[in-house]
């Protein structure tokens, strides 16, 4: 069975960082696209960020380019992603999930999430 947890959502002010944390396990997690996308009251869910299986490549939502960055440590089956600059338009909450094999870019997070498996998201906030 899998089972995607996330953790490290909260309040922050604005100008401030999260680091938010996944582990996935029931996987051959080495093998699995991760990516991480968010919904904010009253608006669509949005793909942030999605990691390939190694880790060589990575992809982001322009709303976070230069302020996220995603990363992952195969060996303890856990993906991560650092928000730096937190602004309130970036409160959300936020779902990690397995996507596949492939993560091709933000634009396909949602639906790969759809089809793969998911957490069941931390609330981040961001105070102005």
């Amino acid at each position: 069975q899998v089972q995607v947890a996330e953790s490290g959502g909260g309040l922050v002010q604005a100008g401030g960082s999260l680091r938010l944390s996944c582990t996935a396990s029931g996987l051959t997690f080495d093998r699995w696209a991760m990516g991480w996308f968010r919904q904010a009251p009253g608006k669509e869910r949005e793909g942030v960020s999605c990691i390939s299986g190694s880790g060589g490549s990575t992809a982001y939502a322009d709303s976070v380019k230069g302020r996220f960055t995603i990363s992952r440590d195969n060996a303890k089956n856990t993906v991560y992603l650092q928000m730096n600059s937190l602004k309130p338009e970036d409160t959300a909450m936020s779902y990690c999930a397995a996507l596949g094999l492939v993560c091709s870019g933000t634009a396909s997070i949602t639906r790969l999430a759809d089809r793969g498996y998911r957490g069941q998201g931390p609330q981040v906030t961001v105070s102005s």
